[in-house]
């Protein structure tokens, strides 16, 4: 049975693409930062473990459990992270210091952490929950915009440096996915941003507050979980999967302007968004 190992599966995507999985006959070994998510995940049925990213030991503990009880590890999907909304000038470089720690080094640590195995027995599969925000950028995006783009450049890398194996590196891009991510992000920003001093305070109180606010569920080119884990389940099942998977017509729209226009033309299109 081919087994995978994710990260970030408190809710939302995560936990629905283990299910998903596990489901469709994949032996899941699913990962969350809190021991009472990882009891969650437990009483689900699923093989679960404490995973905080940026804790090495905690990943390396995951890694040798799975070998000891399937000697080998199929795959692994890269899903924990986070946001901070806010414009670049009002994030404090140690809230942006602790954002990469989640959403990129700790993906850089799994990886290679992964890779190690993979370059082992031959053969592997990473898929990297990247987004549309690592596509284009937009306004109050920016630290998780940063964090996605050095995804992008590490994925890009890290395929040439496999290209000639049977390792696989595939990015998944999604748009707006019915989650807690919005909710999640609404604390951040309150919690991070000094709102009330900010240049932006207006545009904070008109815009983006009320959009965090409003539910995942409402966009109209919103998709459930599933989405995504459909395509894991994509990239599974194939012997040679693509590079790259863009999951809701916003990153497909999106991802077309960012190739046919001029950053000038494409700025003004982002400006609207």
């Amino acid at each position: 049975m081919r087994n995978i190992l994710i990260t970030g599966c408190s809710s939302g995507i995560g936990l629905e693409t283990a299910l998903f999985l596990k489901e469709n006959n994949v032996k899941v070994y699913a990962s969350a930062r809190e021991q009472k998510d990882v009891i969650m995940l437990e009483k689900l049925g699923l093989i679960a473990f404490k995973i905080d990213v940026r804790n090495k030991d905690e990943i390396k503990f995951a890694l040798n459990e799975i070998l000891k009880q399937d000697n080998k590890l199929d795959s692994v999907f890269n899903n924990a992270g986070f946001a901070v909304p806010g414009a670049i000038e009002d994030i404090d470089t140690e809230v942006l210091k602790e954002l990469f720690d989640t959403n990129f080094f700790g993906l850089h640590e799994v990886t290679i952490q992964a890779m190690k195995i993979f370059r082992e027995q031959g053969y592997g599969k990473i898929i990297q929950h990247s987004s549309v925000l690592g596509i284009i950028s937009l306004r109050f995006r920016g630290a998780y915009n940063a964090s996605k783009y050095a995804i992008e450049g590490l994925c890009d890398t890290l395929r040439l440096e496999t290209s000639n194996s049977n390792i696989f590196i595939s990015t998944i891009n999604t748009g707006p996915v019915t989650s807690k991510f919005r909710e999640n992000s609404l604390i951040n920003f309150k919690k991070h941003i000094d709102i009330k001093n900010s240049f932006w305070r207006s545009s904070y109180e008109k815009e983006l507050q009320a959009r965090l606010e409003s539910s995942d569920n409402k966009g109209v080119f919103t998709l459930p979980p599933s989405s995504v884990a459909n395509v894991v389940l994509k990239i599974l099942n194939v012997d040679n999967p693509k590079p790259r998977y863009y999951v809701t017509k916003a990153t497909y729209i999106l991802g077309f302007a960012k190739r046919v226009l001029s950053q000038k033309w494409l700025d003004k299109l982002l400006e609207r968004v």
